[in-house]
Order: structure tokens, then sequence, then C-alpha cells
């Protein structure tokens, strides 16, 4: 928050960028569009913000938290798996996940485990998986967590089972995962083999300057700085017309990695999410790759609350 309050008061910043955890953006929301500066989130999209509680100095580059873990939902049922097997951590993230997994699964969840933020060893609940006999498994396993998981999943014997998972597999975790994670599914709105020019470039580039393999949070990073240039240029750097930069920026005229975006009336992008599967390069390096589109122009489902037009 100090830094914050510095950028703003001592700096004189236009634009406030970044955010990753929903709780941090939370707590800078306030003070950032108080002072009428644009605050854009480049991963942090929570629902309190999307609905009544959206705002006209905010933008997400994003998605709103509940779609990717509904865009799952949607898969599962799509493929007709009958009954599913549901684990995340016991917080407030993991009971939102299996909410918006939920509201789109029309089969049967079988068991939903709730794990502490600290678990190491995932051998009883692989157990209770196993004995269960579940379709599918879902699982939204961030980080460390999701890094074990998906080792003692395959090591247990259970990648028979459909591992279909939220930010639990994907270009932050594989370099961890490697093998282990071969196959198994994630749901997201980019993944580096988008077959568009734009996108292609930006792996490319990425992966010649940082010599890894790029994760969303870079390719949402490189959305809204294609967004904040063409705001930039549409207004022809007159800043200080607030309104003028609010509908250069609602424009979204610029071209996205993912192909198709644009905001909705809570400036939350309208995009669309794939079933996405872990996969070897020839390289030997791990990404995801998309196997099918689920869902097309998707609006968050908050966005008919929000009031600001």
């Amino acid at each position: 928050m100090t830094k914050v309050r510095a950028a703003l008061e001592r700096d004189k910043v236009d634009f406030v960028v970044g955010v990753v955890f929903s709780n941090i953006l939370a707590a800078i929301m306030r003070p950032v569009t108080e002072s009428n500066t644009f605050l854009i989130s480049t991963n942090a999209g929570p629902s309190t913000f999307a609905g009544r509680g959206c705002n006209p100095f905010f933008f997400t580059t994003s998605y709103n938290n509940d779609q990717v873990h509904s865009v799952m939902g949607q898969a599962a049922t799509d493929s007709k798996y009958g009954r599913v097997f549901v684990m995340t951590p016991n917080y407030q993230a993991g009971r939102d996940a299996v909410a918006g997994f939920k509201s789109r699964f029309k089969g049967e969840v079988v068991d939903e485990v709730y794990v502490p933020l600290t678990q190491l060893d995932f051998s009883a609940e692989l157990a209770r998986i196993a004995a269960t006999k579940p379709d599918a498994i879902f699982t939204f396993m961030p980080g460390g967590l999701g890094v074990n998981l998906v080792r003692q999943y395959r090591q247990a014997g259970l990648a028979h089972i459909p591992f279909l998972s939220t930010f639990t597999v994907d270009e932050a975790t594989l370099p961890a995962q490697q093998d282990a994670a071969l196959g198994f599914y994630s749901a997201a709105s980019w993944t580096p083999n988008m077959d568009n020019a734009q996108n292609r470039r930006f792996v490319a580039d990425f992966e010649a300057g940082y010599g890894y393999v790029p994760a969303s949070y870079a390719a949402q990073s490189y959305d809204s700085a294609m967004l904040l240039d063409s705001a930039i240029r549409k207004t022809g750097g007159k800043l200080g017309d607030k309104d003028a930069l609010r509908a250069a920026l609602r424009a979204a005229d610029f071209r996205s990695v993912r192909g198709n975006f644009k905001f909705g009336a809570n400036h939350y992008p309208v995009q669309d999410f794939w079933l996405c599967q872990v996969a070897k390069r020839a390289d030997g390096k791990f990404q995801t790759e998309t196997v099918r589109k689920v869902l097309e122009n998707d609006t968050d489902p908050w966005a008919a609350e929000c009031r600001m037009r």
C-alpha cells in the first residue's frame, strides 16, 4: 500500500498496472480509483468488482475468477463424465473454484474434499480417489500444492482417471512437474500454441528473451501493454482527458494474443475459453496446448449486475 500511495501522490502516475492476487487488488482498489487513476489488473479478476462493485477506472485483461473453473465444469459435462471427485485447498479461492465448476457441471460430485494450504502429502486423498473410482477428478491446486499432487497422482497409478484442473498444470508449474503432468487437462483463455500471428510473435520473442515458455500471466501482461499502447495512441497522448482515455481503453483496439477479445460493460473481457492439455514439445520443453474451444465470446456471470454504462 505504501508503494501504491507513493506512485499516486509522489509520482503522479496515470496508470497502475499488475496485481496477481485478488486480496492485493482489493486493498489497492479504493486509493487508486478514488484518485481518478486507471487500475489495469493483469491477473486478479474477483467477482466483487465485476458486478455491482464495477468501477469506471478499473479494467482487467484476464477474466472473472469464476469463469475458468466453470469452463472445466462445462468440459466435464461435454465429455459425459457422470461422476467427478472434487478436491481443492480449504480457503475462499478453493471454495470459489468448486462453486464455479458446479455451476456448469451436470453430473454427480461423488466427493468434495478440502485440504490445508500447507498440504504436502496427498496419499490419503489419493486412496479415496482410488476407492471411489470416479469418471474424472477436478482440482484447483496452485503452486507447490499442484506440483506435489501431480507427481503423487502419477506415482499412485491414477493417471488413467482423467485429471481436470485449473491453475494446477500450466507453464508456471510444468518445469517442476514435467512428465508427471503429461496428458493432464486444464482450462484457459490462452495457451502458447494458439495459432495467430500476434501470439506466434509474442511466444517467439518471449522465449528468445527469457529462455523459457511463457505462462498466462505473461500473455495477459503483454495484452495489457498492447491495450495501453492502443489507448495512448488513440488519445494522442493526452492522458488528462479521463473520459477520452476511458473510451479508448474500452475500445480495446489492439490484437490480442488470444484472438477474440473485447471488454464487456463491466470492463472484464468477453473472450473464448479452451480445454487444454499438457504436451511435451520437440525441444523437450512442456506447455499446455488447446484441445477444443469450450465457450465462445463468453461474458462473465456478474456483468449483468454492473450498473456502469
